[in-house]
């Protein structure tokens, strides 16, 4: 039951990482409430908050994180942020030529940016709603959480940024650490021209001024923290940064050895600019950013909705109560920061909290360093019922649907399961039959949460080890938190029993459940093999020679190649031996 707060730091590395990441950080920051009166909530937010002080001498409350992305990804956001800004230096020059001036537009900003400004300048609130000098500054422009959310809700009750959103920071509602941002300038975010494309430049990036600059970073977070648990990495997994994750990680294992080191592999459904030539790019990071971040990682885990790794995936994953764009960053990343709220949870916890080393060794038996992950968002369960009356009516299937882009394997075996159940708040875990009265279901007769979701979930995966975490808390969503949801929830994100009249007003969504899984079982050695057989029907020197023009050596690729096979061999049934001979394998093939 301790609440000892045992830090996290988290990495960003990429654009689409930073466009989830920017999400997950606005969920976490509506959460926040600096209400002395409220008691505190089950989510410790200094775990990846950290507190600190301007030279003005106002505290501050910001995300202990480091955000790497490339030239020109920040548009209308400073690199070093405006928290700490001590002003500008208004002393004389002393130059006694001529000068010429070139001034250029800054970039539009949307609504929300606009907004945003304009509770800085105190144009929308009252004097009265700005909090005192002492609270913290982190939300949205030094205002408090709560004050923020209910007055941006009142100004605009929800931004349609789908056409101005181009890069993440257009829809940042926090400020940053000025040590937060890291801008690699050798490669540019728009453009032809400079483009970080291939596995190799990332993993080149690593040294001189840039590993410079991240190893001071880290030290800078590290040292302030008392009980650092460890490192949450999010990594784009299509271009150059797999590479220099793969080299980040290595880093933070060498330097840092017994934390833990929980990577997350980020694709997007689609790319713009996708080409036979970059796809195939994609497919050859993909594959040797997942092998090396995993061999570095205590777990490693790809985070998508595409419908699979390969070149030519299945449709992307549905929702039934979502209606989101794949194609959309803006959307399809909100979906997974929603889930990596969930899934980030138990680590997070003040109470009953597990280390990530403890999750990493639960799901990382015998080498099975990658796992899968599954996700009903949000889940779905009817207002005023109870959990197994949400559970019973979903006895054929489960909720859940690919996180991973891994189907699972539908036959029960699972050599480690996490599930996590996350915002109830308000309904009930048990039933409530009147005495006498007969259970509907075995689920109704059970008298815990826990034992109700351990029940169901053995139902599917009736001999596999299985740890479970429920959280009362829901995921808040505030502005500008896409409204992605179907009009048959209530504002809660719990179904009602009829959508809203035609005509009348959408209702707004501010909070949803949302159930996750992560799984280490057999459904991976299908998954990974597939993959391995995609990058290894061609020849890469034939095809792509310029893909190894930065490195990889051709006999460290292959080499990489053979580690994904074996990876994959690691994930077939236990009832038949991870360790086979080479006479068993080529009965196989």
């Amino acid at each position: 039951m301790s609440s000892l707060c045992r830090e996290v730091i988290t990495l960003q590395l990429g654009h689409y990482s930073n466009f989830a990441g920017t999400h997950w950080w606005n969920l976490q920051d509506a959460s926040l409430s600096y209400d002395p009166e409220s008691p505190p909530g089950e989510i410790q937010s200094d775990v990846v908050f950290r507190e600190g002080q301007t030279p003005g001498g106002h505290v501050t409350y910001t995300p202990r994180l480091i955000a790497m992305d490339l030239k020109g990804s920040l548009r209308t956001l400073r690199q070093e942020g405006s928290l700490y800004d001590a002003g500008k230096d208004t002393s004389a020059l002393t130059w006694d030529g001529s000068i010429t001036m070139h001034e250029e537009s800054p970039p539009a900003k949307n609504s929300f940016l606009e907004d945003l400004d304009k509770l800085d300048k105190g144009e929308i609130l009252a004097e009265a709603d700005f909090p005192s000098s002492s609270q913290p500054q982190c939300s949205a422009r030094s205002l408090s959480v709560d004050t923020v959310n209910s007055h941006l809700a009142r100004v605009q009750k929800s931004y349609r940024l789908e056409c101005s959103v181009k890069v993440w920071s257009d829809f940042l509602r926090i400020h940053l650490h000025p040590r937060t941002i890291s801008v690699i300038h050798q490669y540019n975010h728009d453009g032809e021209a400079h483009r970080l494309e291939a596995f190799g430049q990332g993993e080149s990036l690593l040294q001189g001024s840039v590993l410079e600059e991240l190893e001071d970073r880290l030290h800078f977070f590290v040292e302030e923290c008392d009980y650092l648990q460890g490192f949450q990495v999010l990594c784009d997994l299509a271009d150059g940064f797999a590479g220099l994750g793969s080299k980040v990680t290595e880093l933070l294992h060498d330097s840092y050895g017994g934390r833990g080191i929980l990577t997350w592999g980020l694709l997007p459904v689609s790319h713009p600019d996708s080409t036979p030539v970059k796809d195939l790019y994609r497919l050859l990071n993909c594959t040797l950013g997942m092998v090396h971040m995993a061999s570095h990682s205590s777990l490693f885990c790809p985070l998508t909705l595409r419908g699979g790794l390969g070149r030519r995936p299945s449709s992307p994953t549905t929702f039934t109560h979502l209606s989101y764009d794949p194609s959309l960053w803006y959307h399809s990343s909100s979906v997974l920061a929603l889930a990596l709220d969930t899934l980030t949870a138990p680590y997070r916890l003040r109470n009953n909290s597990v280390p990530m080393w403890q999750l990493a060794d639960d799901l990382a038996v015998s080498g099975r360093k990658v796992v899968a992950a599954y996700g009903a968002v949000p889940f779905p369960m009817m207002h005023g019922s109870s959990l197994p009356d949400a559970l019973s009516t979903y006895t054929d299937v489960l909720p859940w649907r690919p996180l991973s882009g891994c189907a699972e394997a539908g036959d029960g075996r699972c050599y480690g399961q996490w599930a996590t159940l996350k915002g109830f708040e308000g309904q009930k875990l048990i039933s409530s039959l009147a005495a006498g009265t007969k259970p509907p279901t075995p689920l109704h007769s059970l008298h815990s949460g826990e034992d109700v979701l351990a029940s169901y979930i053995r139902s599917f995966y009736p001999s596999a080890p299985l740890a479970l975490q429920l959280v009362s808390t829901p995921s808040e969503l505030a502005p500008p938190f896409p409204q992605i949801f179907s009009q048959s929830l209530g504002a809660q994100g719990f179904l009602e029993g009829q959508p809203p009249p035609p005509g009348s007003t959408p209702r707004v969504i501010s909070s949803v459940p949302v159930m996750t899984s992560l799984q280490s079982g057999p459904a991976l050695d299908p998954w990974l093999s597939e993959l391995h057989r995609g990058v290894s029907a061609f020849d890469i020197r034939r095809v792509a020679p310029s893909f190894l023009s930065q490195g990889p050596e051709v006999s460290d690729y292959q080499e990489a190649l053979e580690q994904l096979r074996l990876l994959a061999r690691c994930y077939r049934d236990d009832s038949r031996g991870v360790m086979r001979s080479s006479s068993e394998e080529e009965d196989d093939d």
